[in-house]
């Protein structure tokens, strides 16, 4: 029997959603899933370890990518569990207690990253703005508060979120809109007054990823302008290049997440299809990506990546 055939009686189970309408098609998902979360641990694990074990790395602006990687990993570990289930094994079901821990998890680890973005920002205007205080500004304790801060708002901002889903009644359709939780989505199945869940997930939103996103841009208007007061034109040069990974991560996170708003908003014509993807999309695609794009684009990592898994097997 299809999963969506199926009710619940005390409307305590959630039913997670393949690929909409075509839900015999959801296998041909698995092998593309499993790829993308195999090369999102493998990439991120790799920027960990060769972080970990070089001490030629151990300076501020690799502790905040290690960071990234570590948010990134968790995040992935977040959404695996349904999206593999859904898609290989044919598990559309889920509790709602399991539901909301889900939800908990993805938006925290959603709100991290973007503040883990901010202060990788924060870093670069200080390496180009006072290059010679660098180090004693960013020190090891700081880096760790800012974690600490970075983590512990967005728990704060997300902890309620639970709370007001589970007071919630769920008595109509109980059939979710993705192969995993997020608040919205299970907001719009209750049968009762959301206005404070709508409220309160504005705010949240506003207080993370509005409020970060113009950080961003003040961040890179201040960084502009210190690159613009460096006299050499190759100095201005190698300043932007050293923001052009981070530049890349942040077009990676937000312009998923502001392609999937603008499809909720005015694009309810389109098929259900293109939701789930740009959902995924925003997901999925950040944690693979970043890895890459690090790895790639900072000579530093890239040389330290080879020496560490070739060793002596290369050439000098």
């Amino acid at each position: 029997m299809s999963p969506f055939n199926q009710t619940t009686d005390n409307h305590q189970t959630f039913t997670l959603t393949g690929i909409p309408g075509m839900p015999e098609k959801d296998f041909w998902m698995a092998l593309p899933l499993c790829l993308l979360y195999s090369t999102t641990f493998l990439g991120n694990v790799i920027i960990l370890v060769v972080i970990k074990v070089e001490r030629s790395l151990h300076e501020p602006m690799y502790y905040f990518l290690a960071m990234l990687a570590a948010t990134d990993l968790s995040l992935s570990l977040s959404s695996m569990p349904t999206m593999i289930s859904v898609h290989w094994f044919n598990w559309h079901s889920i509790t709602l207690d399991a539901c909301v821990t889900q939800m908990f998890f993805i938006h925290t680890f959603g709100g991290v990253e973007s503040g883990v973005l901010v202060a990788m920002a924060f870093d670069r205007f200080v390496a180009i703005r006072f290059p010679l205080h660098y180090a004693t500004i960013l020190t090891h304790g700081v880096i760790s508060k800012i974690g600490a801060i970075v983590l512990l708002r967005s728990v704060g901002a997300v902890l309620p979120v639970p709370f007001l889903i589970k007071r919630l009644p769920f008595c109509h359709s109980n059939i979710l809109s993705h192969a995993y939780c997020l608040h919205q989505d299970a907001m719009r199945l209750a049968c009762a007054d959301t206005r404070v869940n709508s409220i309160y997930g504005l705010l949240a939103v506003i207080f993370i990823i509005v409020l970060d996103a113009l950080i961003l841009l003040i961040s890179y208007f201040l960084i502009l302008q210190a690159v613009l007061g460096i006299a050499s034109r190759e100095e201005r040069l190698k300043a932007l290049n050293t923001c052009f990974s981070h530049i890349c991560a942040v077009l990676l996170f937000y312009m998923p997440l502001i392609g999937m708003t603008l499809i909720h908003h005015f694009g309810k014509h389109l098929s259900p299809i293109v939701h789930t993807l740009m959902a995924n999309v925003y997901l999925l695609l950040p944690p693979v990506l970043n890895p890459v794009v690090y790895s790639v684009r900072t000579k530093q990592i890239r040389q330290q990546i080879v020496r560490v898994f070739c060793g002596d097997r290369i050439g000098p």
